[in-house]
Parts: C-alpha cells; structure tokens; sequence
C-alpha cells in the first residue's frame, strides 16, 4: 500500500491536502484506483484537456451494455449519448452503437442490449438503419440466448404504426432467445420527460449490484449557451419572395433569416426549425367548440404551446372516456371505422362532430404539444455569413368538407413579411453532409422543396471550389411555374459549379415524368458515378417519391443480374454513407 506522503516536495499539493487525499487513495482497491482514474479523465475531457484510457483490468471488470440506436432526426442518438453516460457512473463498460454501423453478429456477445430505436414515417426503420434491420428480421439472425434487452421506442402518434419498428425490434429480440430485463416504453413527441425516467429506472435495474460504491457525480461542465428549442433564437426576416409563378399549383417562398449575434452555425444539409404558432381563427374555432371561448390565457397557451389540428387515435379514445361519449367510444374501439374518420380530419373535425364543454385542464390534457417544423437550410454559410435562408411551401388543401392550412407554413407566408421575425435554432443532420472530399462526385436527387438542401451544397462547392462533379435531378409539376432557383441554378451549370442538370417536369406532356423515370433512362451514367465513387442524395416527399426512387434505384443496380443483388448493393451504399436521404 502506497503512501502519497512519500511525494517529493515539487507535488502541487499542500500537506494537509496529501494527508487528506492518502486517506482515501492510499488504501483504495485496484478497481477504485482505476474508477478515479477515469473519473479524472472525465473531469480533463470536460475541460478540454484530453482523455486518459481507464486500464483495460478495471474495464474487464465491468459487466457489458451495448447501447444500441436507430435514428432519423437526432433524437435517439442524443439519449444514447447521455445513456452512455449515465450507464458509466453506473458502473457498466458501456458502448453507443449506431445501426447504421452495425452488424447482428454484434448481439450475440453483447452482454446486455438497451435499444433507442425511432420509426420514421408511418412504420420504417430510419433509413440509415435499414440494413440491419432487414438483417435482424431475416433468417439468419444470430441466436440470442443469455442475451438480456429492454427496447425504448420512439415515434408519432399522427401516423397509424405508432412505434412500428421499436415494437418489432423489441420482439425479434425475445424470438430470438434474449431475455426481456425491462418492458418496451412507447412515446411520442413530447418523449423526454418519459424517457428519462424510463432509462433512469432501466439503467438502476440492470445495474450491477455493488454499483452503490460508485460515486454518482456529473462532472461535465454546462455548455455555453446557444439557440435550442427551449430558448430559440429570434431571427429577423431580412428578405421574402416568391420563387413560383401565380399560374403554379402552390405558392413556394424563398425566406432570408438574419442570425447575426445568434452564435448559430451550421454546415449544408442541416435543418432550420422552426417555433411555430397556431392560426388565430384555428384557435378560436377550437376554443368555441369546447366552450372555452373568451379564456384569454387558454388562447395564448393554444396559440403557443399546443397542437390543435393533429388528430390520434388515443385523442379519440381519451375524448370518449373523458366526456362519457358511448358513440364515440364505439367508433373509436373500431379499427377500421376509426381509421375512416380520422382520415383527413383534425381535432376541430372531432370536437364539432362530437361536442361537448369542457373544462380548459382536461382538453389540454388531451393535446400534444406543438413541435418545432424543420426545414432544410438552403444556403451555405462560407458564401452568406451570419444568415440563413429556407425555401418554403405554403401548404394550403381541402378535406372532409374543410379548407385546411399548414401551420408553420401558412405562419410565415400569410403572417410574417419582411422586417418580421421568427424564433428558430438549428438542428444538425449530419447524415446529410457533404463528402470531405470536395473531389468525390454527388449526384443530388430532390423534387418541390427537396431542392433547398442542394442549393445550399453549390453555394458551399462555389465557395470552396470544389472539383468534383455534381449532377442535379430535380422535378416539379411545370416547368415555366415551378422551375426553383431557375437563375441561380443555370448560372452554376454554365459557370461548372454544377456539372449536369436534368429536369422532370410532370405535368409538362401527357404521361407524367418523375425523377425516378430521369433515373432509369440516364441509368449508365448513373452507374458509371457510383463506380467513380459518388455519394447519391434524396431530398423530397417520403412517402412517394423516396419509396420510387428507392425501386428505380434497385432495378438499375441489378439490370443484368439477380433482382435481390439490386437491394444488397443499394443497402451497400447507404452503409458506406453514399446513399443520404433527407425525406419528410
């Protein structure tokens, strides 16, 4: 047993503090040496002085957790990065893994599995995740006897399959042999505060059980502060103008955001969110419905804080059992009636046609809380310094009988104009990037307003002078009316910033012409950049577009072969991180 009072004189402590320090560290365990080790590591890294390895003896000692997560948005990554975390002072050897890089193979010994797993659209895997979990459900998944897991599902509860993946990840996991530790937790937009009490009771349950001799400390410093969704920054709108004709379909706006003072940044392929507001006659039709018109602070909380046009099923089924509604308790029993009249329909749809006063706690309790809107930043920061600039559709249908309108959309278009301002911070998807090799080719698949992203990369190429080539598919309905950016766009064909252009205007001749049909006729070419090393971009709508392009793709890449290798080379390249979707 060592003694620190044997350091030489030029140890940077006082006496009394070596005394006070040799009581604890003079007869501490190898183990407990090795935990301060890391927990001192810690305390440098926070303070951007490095990381010191904890010895390989003291992590042997540590039973195993392998954190592993599905991704779209960021969400669960964010909590497998704070898991992590907590696991460690909780005395596991713990480890984050993205599906994206993972293989099955890698559960067999993995210990003990916590699985973050998001569904993206109604009931996909996250894109990036998608070869794992093709693998995971095939049949030759490994075993996973002795495997222990507890599955934390996230998703939207507007769309039918709530959940859908994390669901059947969490069986897979139990059919294939592992043991269950903790029962799957569901939750939807408004998910922090459950999940972090879900993983806190999750981690203490499965932690080992001396773990009480772990001192639980957070040594990580607060981060300076920056624009969030809990305290966005206020942005000034500098410019606003149509980019469509008045003879187009729908009306797409071109906003410019001043974000001078604001210490955001962002790199091409991030996203601007949005704080949005609820429309003022949306809020007063609601507030009338329930009986509540005239409460002046239920309108501000409505306006502000809560969504009033999505419509779930558990809303329908919690409305039913609050007011006694038998009638509507039947319909919203029933699957397939329910899903007949939620289809097109929003919650004013569900108060009129059911109506009943309400007290203003219980009908927000009934509500979800109004989430911030992405939008992809469509310029480069190396070329238009402190701001940011966003390509807007106005979202303006008709259903059941009512006119309908965007919330965030129709917020900035009909109610903020120049001079205004709009609450926003930044959300990274660095999934979305481009290669760091500006020499490497990128071929840039979008339709509508999936060209935001794609002009922020050539603003980012005119700026660095990037060499390698760069292909544009881009499709819209016309191409007199809907052509964005058509100016700018041409200027870079002509000027070699961007190397070709192809263009599927749909509505232009009598059988409609997609991006995918410019995909399969300029399928040689298209090979030949994959050879080359090209890394394949789709932005756009998710649930047509992406799922066609997504088949067209296939059928190239197997014309000649054997139609499943066209899946398997695709899964390839999204697993090397040269097929990159931002689909919405």
């Amino acid at each position: 047993m060592s003694k620190l009072t044997t350091l030489p004189n030029s140890a940077p402590f006082a006496p009394e503090h070596i005394a006070a320090l040799d009581q604890v560290i003079g007869a501490a365990s190898v183990v407990q040496r090795a935990w301060l080790s890391g927990f001192l590591a810690g305390l440098d890294a926070a303070e951007g002085k490095g990381e010191v390895a904890i010895p390989a003896a003291a992590q042997a000692d540590k039973p195993k957790l392998l954190i592993l997560y599905a991704t779209e948005s960021g969400n669960s990554e964010a909590l497998a990065g704070k898991t992590k975390q907590d696991a460690a002072k909780r005395g596991f050897a713990a480890k984050v893994l993205d599906m994206a890089d993972a293989t099955v193979d890698q559960l067999k010994n993995a210990g003990t599995i916590l699985a973050i797993v998001s569904t993206w659209g109604d009931g996909e895997p996250p894109q990036r995740a998608a070869p794992f979990y093709r693998a995971l459900m095939g049949e030759n998944a490994p075993s996973l006897e002795g495997v222990k897991f507890a599955v934390l599902a996230l998703g939207d509860s507007s769309y039918a399959q709530f959940c859908e993946t994390g669901r059947l990840v969490d069986e897979r996991f139990a059919a294939l042999g592992g043991s269950r530790a903790a029962d799957r937790i569901e939750l939807d937009l408004d998910y922090e505060a459950g999940a972090k009490t879900w993983l806190n009771a999750t981690l203490e349950l499965l932690a080992p059980k001396d773990a009480g001799s772990v001192i639980h400390v957070d040594f990580q410093k607060p981060l300076a502060s920056a624009s969030s969704k809990t305290a966005p920054f206020e942005a000034e709108i500098t410019a606003q103008h149509k980019l469509t004709s008045d003879r187009a379909d729908s009306e797409t706006v071109h906003v410019e955001l001043a974000l001078a003072g604001s210490g955001l940044k962002y790199e091409p392929g991030d996203a601007l969110a949005i704080v949005p507001e609820n429309d003022a006659e949306t809020v007063a039709d609601v507030l009338r419905a329930v009986g509540l018109d005239g409460d002046a602070a239920l309108t501000d909380a409505l306006t502000s804080r809560y969504d009033i046009n999505t419509l779930t099923a558990k809303q329908m089924k919690d409305y039913a059992v609050i007011t006694g509604d038998t009638g509507l308790a039947a319909l919203a029993d029933d699957a397939g009636k329910r899903t007949g009249f939620m289809a097109g329909r929003q919650m004013i749809d569900l108060l009129e046609q059911f109506p009943h006063r309400l007290e203003a706690e219980k009908f927000t309790a009934l509500l979800r809380p109004l989430a911030p809107r992405y939008y992809s930043i469509a310029s480069s920061q190396k070329l238009v310094g402190d701001e940011a600039h966003l390509t807007i559709a106005r979202l303006a249908y008709e259903s059941a009988g009512r006119a309908r309108k965007g919330v965030a959309s129709t917020m900035v278009t009909d109610h903020r104009k120049m001079g205004g301002s709009l609450n926003v911070f930044v959300r990274p998807n660095p999934h979305f990037h481009l290669p760091k090799d500006d020499a490497a080719p990128i071929v840039m698949i979008g339709a509508g307003t999936g060209v935001a992203p794609y002009r922020g990369f050539l603003q980012e190429r005119e700026a660095t002078g990037a060499k390698g080539e760069s292909w544009l598919v881009f499709g819209h309905r016309h191409f007199l009316y809907d052509f964005l950016y058509q100016l700018e766009i041409q200027e870079w064909l002509a000027s070699g910033v961007l190397s070709q252009l192809d263009l599927a205007s749909s509505r232009d001749q009598p059988e409609k012409r997609y991006v995918q049909h410019v995909l399969w006729e300029q399928r040689d070419r298209l090979r030949g950049q994959i050879a080359n090393g090209a890394t394949l971009y789709l932005c756009g709508d998710a649930k047509h577009m992406a799922h066609d392009v997504d088949k067209t793709l296939m059928r190239i890449l197997s014309e000649g072969k054997d139609e499943k290798e066209g899946q398997v080379e695709l899964d390839a390249l999204i697993t090397a991180g040269r097929y990159k979707k931002d689909v919405y």
